[in-house]
């Protein structure tokens, strides 16, 4: 069978997100040094312990927070329901770690609160009646806020779907509404439940900043460690192994739920348009309140506190080279997002005319660097390029290509590109399965080849999708920080590095102004996309 140029260029992309992956997989059985030996006998353990313990505290509360919240504004209308349907996205905007900064300065000895305190009641010793959100129970809170809205958006989603028949049904067996809810609505949301928590589960064993400012031994701060402190490039990639093969269950199980679940359009026969029932006195307060505390909880707090101290410090903000961070962030936005949707476009068009089984597989293989986190891909790509200078480059006798991609633009973009291709190649394909095949069969007919096809029919078709990918790509850049802090050129900084190294030399008040820059534009991106192209969601 003769291959296409787009079947070869799909592969060659599949093969290019598949190396860090392989990578991580082959460097298991390399020799290690003698930390690994230190480490098996002292802090393995407590790695493994406390990732567990904040997996399930997590998944716990962000179950609680995002169904619960996606619940009462779906099935109900209340004062402030229709501002709560996109609002309650935007603890997006907040990553972890920043989120980690606020609660401690605010709640440390002599914080915010204290402040607070003080001017109210006047002069007394207000710090040991305040509580302490750090360790463990920080980290957790961070993560969770941080994190909610996965399992509120794609649980809203389901229910939204939900036929007014399942309630109705709940009410003639006699069920009171907790009993309808928790016998009907909820297994009928569950798939949509599962892939959320499952999308959660993956990022906060990614988490890197919160866990790390906190001093929570986790698998991933395990990994960072090993390489930073240790030189072990080895021993990093053994723990990204366990810890990918623990992802990788998440991602089957994600997968699996969503196999069996059922999208079809409300005009379908048999389905009839939910009703939202209005609250009225009491629980209508306690609906609004309830919403209100979650959304002041996960981006009002966060965003007054960091906005706080940039009044308190206004000179850090005159310090803060604010012109370059924004220039720095928006050039890796900017050429990863253009990357990542060009190649992506190819991608799905090399698998749309080639209808090859191995490509499909491989291709989807390939999008699970989204369930990789970002500390084990920096790594894997570190490996991958000391390797094949070693091996190949020096058997060559060319220079060496380390310089070229470690420490670069150019490798920092290839490792966001492994990231979040997964984000760009299903957005796409999703695009993708809108267009029936016999408008291409139509184009051909026409006269129309391949490329005029992909370029003058599809391209355009794409367009809302496409401007929707490049949001989502933009926020997830915004917000990385383990591959950018890794891998960036020397002197070269994001506001989310300038926040970390700022909290990390226990200068709290100087992490705020590029905090809030991050927090600002994040916010901007998730407005856009929640009020403009998903509108109709919110009607």
């Amino acid at each position: 069978m003769k291959i296409n140029i787009w079947h070869l260029s799909s592969l060659l992309i599949s093969f290019l997100v598949l190396i860090p992956i392989i990578t991580v997989f082959t460097s298991f059985f390399e020799n290690t040094s003698n930390y690994y030996e230190v480490l098996k006998n002292t802090f393995l353990m407590e790695y493994i312990f406390n990732s567990i313990v904040l997996l399930i505290s997590v998944l716990i509360l962000t179950f609680l927070i995002g169904t619960g919240t996606a619940y009462l504004v779906s099935f109900y209308k209340f004062p402030g329901c229709n501002f709560f349907k996109w609002a309650l996205i935007l603890s997006f905007a907040v990553p972890p770690y920043i989120y980690a900064y606020s609660l401690t300065a605010f709640f440390e000895n002599y914080g915010t609160a204290f402040t607070i305190l003080k001017n109210l009641l006047g002069d007394a010793n207000y710090n040991k009646n305040i509580p302490k959100f750090d360790g463990m129970i920080g980290a957790i809170l961070s993560v969770s806020f941080s994190l909610y809205a996965y399992v509120y958006i794609l649980a809203r989603a389901s229910f939204l779907y939900q036929s007014q028949n399942l309630i109705d049904l709940g009410k003639n067996l006699g069920f009171s509404k907790f009993s309808t809810f928790y016998k009907i609505i909820l297994p009928a949301a569950r798939p949509a439940i599962i892939a959320g928590l499952s999308l959660v589960a993956m990022e906060t064993l990614a988490e890197f900043g919160a866990v790390d400012f906190f001093s929570i031994n986790t698998l991933t701060t395990g990994i960072y460690n090993s390489w930073i402190h240790f030189d072990d490039l080895a021993f990093a990639n053994r723990i990204s192994f366990f810890l990918l093969l623990f992802i990788f269950s998440l991602f089957i199980l994600e997968n699996l739920s969503r196999r069996k679940a059922k999208y079809h359009l409300n005009s379908r026969g048999g389905f009839k348009n939910k009703v939202q029932n209005k609250l009225f006195g009491r629980k209508a307060f306690l609906a609004s309140m309830f919403c209100f505390l979650i959304f002041f909880i996960s981006f009002l707090f966060p965003l007054g506190q960091m906005l706080y101290w940039t009044i308190k410090f206004p000179q850090n903000l005159f310090d803060l080279k604010i012109i370059e961070l924004m220039l720095n962030t928006s050039y890796l936005v900017i050429l990863s997002s253009l990357i990542l949707i060009i190649f992506s476009l190819i991608s799905n068009y090399g698998n749309r005319v080639s209808r090859n089984k191995i490509l499909n597989f491989l291709s989807t293989l390939s999008i699970s660097g989204y369930a990789i986190p970002g500390v084990i891909l920096a790594i894997a790509f570190i490996t991958f390029i000391a390797w094949f200078d070693n091996n190949i480059i020096k058997f060559l006798e060319f220079n060496s290509i380390k310089k070229v991609f470690i420490g670069s633009i150019l490798g920092l973009v290839i490792v966001y590109f492994v990231r979040f291709y997964s984000l760009a190649f299903n957005g796409i394909k999703s695009g993708y399965e809108k267009i029936n095949i016999s408008v291409d069969e139509s184009a051909y007919l026409l006269g129309y080849s391949k490329r005029k096809t992909f370029m003058n029919i599809h391209v355009p078709f794409l367009r809302n999708s496409l401007v929707f990918i490049i949001i989502l790509i933009s926020l997830e850049i915004l917000r990385e920080l383990p591959i950018t802090l890794i891998l960036r050129p020397f002197n070269f900084e994001t506001f989310a590095t300038t926040a970390y190294i700022s909290a990390s030399e226990d200068l709290l008040e100087a992490a705020a102004v590029p905090s809030l820059f991050l927090i600002l534009i994040a916010s901007f991106l998730i407005i856009v996309t929640s009020k403009y192209i998903l509108k109709e969601s919110y009607e």
